[in-house]
């Protein structure tokens, strides 16, 4: 795979059992570079989409997290764990055989939409300088402030009766449209505690970030033993579906390579292109102006 261009965007899914810095160590061998990062962070356990960024490209990986995601996931209800995951160990359990539909759908209702959401104490926030999880794992009590999230659709899918080793637990598939910055797992908790038998994930699967979708990823498999070359959208190609879009002039495009702001029509983020060519991402500025957010050319 030592013909991929030499900056753009790979779509990944991420297999399961490796964490998304192992994603990256392997791209970097085979894109032969080591400028190489990824736009959010999926854990281990979890696969699906990671967008990959390869050289210069890496300067669009910070606003592409930005986007809304998709994700599918099996809530376990019956069974809290320590990571709020299928990954930690149990600490509490309450059989839960079956669960009413109409109940589950009000405590759905209540997680959907603008919410305040503690995040999972084994989370990467950082606290006093320190990752949550490293400091929870080391038996310090770690303590969260809820943050705010926008879940635009939390829907039911599969309602199943299971049995582990020790209670009769129900599993419930669900699919989750939601904000960046939005923990699936603390849903499967907080989902599981308002019931009253506690919760946790046990499944989770990322199906798209912003207007990128697993359909499109490098399947796992090619990981370990690619067959063809790296599918890579240039960077021009991947912010043009992913914001915005104005064509600069001649003119407008020697302005941006030295980063000048511009009269130009933005309301948003948006990606300014020259001859298909990214050149920057601009945002609203005052009285109508543009302002660079980040540039790519000099």
């Amino acid at each position: 795979m030592s013909d991929a261009p030499a900056a753009g965007i790979v779509i990944v899914d991420k297999p399961s059992g490796w964490t998304s810095h192992q994603v990256v160590g392997r791209m970097r061998r085979l894109a032969g570079t080591r400028k190489v990062g990824h736009a959010g962070t999926l854990d281990p356990m979890a696969t699906g989409v990671l967008v990959v960024g390869l050289n210069r490209a890496t300067r669009l990986l910070g606003h592409l997290a930005g986007h809304d995601k998709t994700y599918e996931a099996t809530i376990r209800l019956g069974q809290a764990t320590f990571t709020d995951d299928a990954e930690g160990e149990v600490i509490s359990e309450t059989p839960a055989p079956e669960v009413d539909r109409d109940l589950l759908n009000r405590e759905v209702a209540t997680l959907t939409g603008d919410i305040l959401q503690t995040p999972s104490t084994v989370s990467a926030i950082k606290v006093d300088g320190q990752r949550a999880y490293a400091r929870a794992r080391r038996g310090e009590t770690v303590e969260l402030a809820a943050r705010p999230v926008t879940v635009t659709s939390f829907r039911v899918v599969d309602i199943r009766s299971a049995r582990t080793r020790t209670v009769p637990v129900t599993d419930v598939d669900v699919v989750v449209d939601c904000s960046t910055g939005t923990y699936i797992r603390s849903l499967a908790r907080d989902l599981g505690q308002a019931l009253g038998v506690g919760g946790h994930l046990t499944a989770l699967r990322r199906t798209r970030v912003g207007p990128f979708g697993v359909s499109e990823a490098l399947p796992p498999g090619e990981l370990d033993a690619p067959t063809g070359p790296l599918p890579v959208l240039s960077p021009g190609e991947a912010a043009a579906r992913a914001f915005p879009t104005l064509a600069l002039s001649a003119s407008e495009a020697a302005a941006v390579r030295h980063g000048r702001p511009l009269p130009l029509p933005v309301e948003t983020l948006t990606a300014l292109l020259f001859e298909g060519e990214l050149y920057a991402l601009y945002e609203p500025g005052e009285r109508g102006s543009a302002l660079p957010a980040a540039v790519f050319v000099s």
